[in-house]
């Protein structure tokens, strides 16, 4: 593969071990990797050079939690002004009838609007597999999108008639979930460095799974050397549910079913207590942050600030699009400082922090040092923000992205390869897409 060159960027914030800013830089790229930063690097063999000249460049942002599917199901009534519970049992029925090219359409949809936030890494934790669809139908449109993928095989196998929360229809056989489980970490999970695949698996949530199903996923995720993710302390049902029925909170139900350890990442986790952050802190678990859609279902304001003071990691998540109505990663970072502030101050969290949440942090969640920074021998996940706009017009300190703007992203690359060029996707005919998405919608409506 060919390189390129990055020229005259007003800042580029690196985000790498001693957090460096370099003013009026440039960054060359070769073979999906950062080969070289600097002033004044000189042309050599690469094929393009991209003037970042009015631009801040920040490593690409990592979400760390997104229901791709639900991108086909915003603004849903109904589901619009109610609490997570009442929200699921709306919109379980309409997923109900989804399929392969429903999964496959709303992913595209899904990255494609993260990725014009200027995102290049996303997780996705697809739970339900109705009418035939499968993670490989997501995994087709993230290869065509372009961006670094980490899908999770989520699960959910207690329906309504065993006291879940889900219908009958859209559970599984655990038997059937952990043999697909290891088919899809078998044909798609790549372990290497770079790699544009990674597999997890996700039984959806306590109140949807079994406790043999939560332990046999860690003991089948540990075998194959792969990540772990599900929900856990997303609100006050949540903890009730699980008070009730495990008779312990969710930090120790994730302990005793071996849910920590810095091969786990829990989203949410809002309603953890002091005890809880520190065995996180402890077992290095990560925690995805979901702040726009904890907002949304009322479900309250995580506790990032002492799970940072603590040592957790913490990444950002846009949660999926049926609870958030929005993929704009870059809003998700703004919106995690603004709540930080409101509950703990104003001095709580800076601007650079909440992007460090955004970029570095996400990746760290992941099991990703080769993303989220910016670094000779890491990979290539570039995001280049035009700060001549009206959004940064008169800002004295542009490289604070998340105070003024903006909020949409002007070129973004992954490995190497561009993925947003001026403002617009290039891997894929976005209004055709955009006009499946439509039609699609209209007939769930309908």
């Amino acid at each position: 593969m060919a390189g390129f060159l990055l020229k005259n960027a007003d800042s580029i914030l690196t985000m790498d071990d001693e957090r460096s800013e370099l003013s009026n830089a440039d960054m060359r790229v070769r073979d999906g990797v950062i080969v070289e930063i600097g002033v004044d690097l000189k042309a050599q063999d690469e094929i393009e050079v991209h003037d970042a000249r009015g631009c801040v460049v920040t490593p690409g942002l990592v979400n760390t939690h997104h229901h791709l599917f639900q991108s086909l199901t915003k603004a849903v009534p109904g589901g619009q002004d109610a609490l997570l519970f009442g929200w699921l049992q709306t919109l379980y029925p309409i997923w109900a009838r989804f399929g392969p090219e429903e999964i496959f359409n709303s992913t595209q949809i899904g990255l494609a609007e993260l990725a014009l936030s200027g995102c290049t890494l996303s997780s996705d934790h697809l739970y339900l597999y109705p009418n035939g669809a499968r993670l490989d139908d997501s995994i087709a449109a993230a290869r065509e999108i372009g961006l670094r993928f980490h899908p999770t095989r989520g699960a959910m196998s207690i329906g309504e008639s065993d006291g879940g929360l889900p219908p009958d229809s859209l559970v599984e056989r655990e038997a059937m979930i952990l043999e697909d489980s290891i088919r899809v970490v078998d044909a798609f999970h790549d372990a290497t460095e770079g790699a544009m695949i990674r597999v997890g698996l996700a039984p959806c949530s306590p109140f949807s799974v079994s406790r043999n199903l939560m332990r046999d996923s860690a003991l089948l995720a540990r075998d194959k050397g792969v990540m772990l993710h599900t929900h856990l302390a997303e609100n006050d049902e949540d903890i009730a549910y699980s008070e009730a029925n495990f008779g312990c909170r969710p930090g120790q139900y994730a302990e005793d079913l071996g849910w920590t350890g810095p091969d786990v990442w829990h989203a949410h986790c809002v309603k953890l207590n002091g005890q809880e952050i520190d065995l996180f802190a402890r077992s290095r678990t990560g925690i995805a942050h979901c702040p726009c859609s904890n907002c949304r279902l009322g479900s309250g304001i995580a506790p990032v600030r002492q799970m940072r003071d603590a040592g957790v990691n913490v990444g950002l998540g846009v949660d999926g699009s049926a609870s958030n109505d929005s993929g704009n990663l870059i809003l998700e970072a703004r919106q995690s400082m603004l709540l930080q502030r409101v509950v703990n101050g104003a001095d709580a969290m800076s601007a650079r922090e909440a992007l460090e949440v955004a970029t570095r942090g996400g990746a760290d969640v992941l099991g990703r040092p080769d993303c989220g920074r910016l670094a000779v021998g890491k990979r290539a996940d570039i995001a280049v923000w035009d700060v001549t706009g009206v959004e940064s017009a008169g800002s004295w300190d542009p490289a604070a992205l998340l105070l003024a703007g903006p909020t949409r992203v002007k070129h973004s690359f992954v490995e190497g390869r561009q993925v947003v060029r001026d403002g617009h996707i290039t891997t894929i005919d976005l209004p055709k897409a955009i006009e499946q998405q439509n039609t699609l919608a209209h007939s769930l409506q309908a």
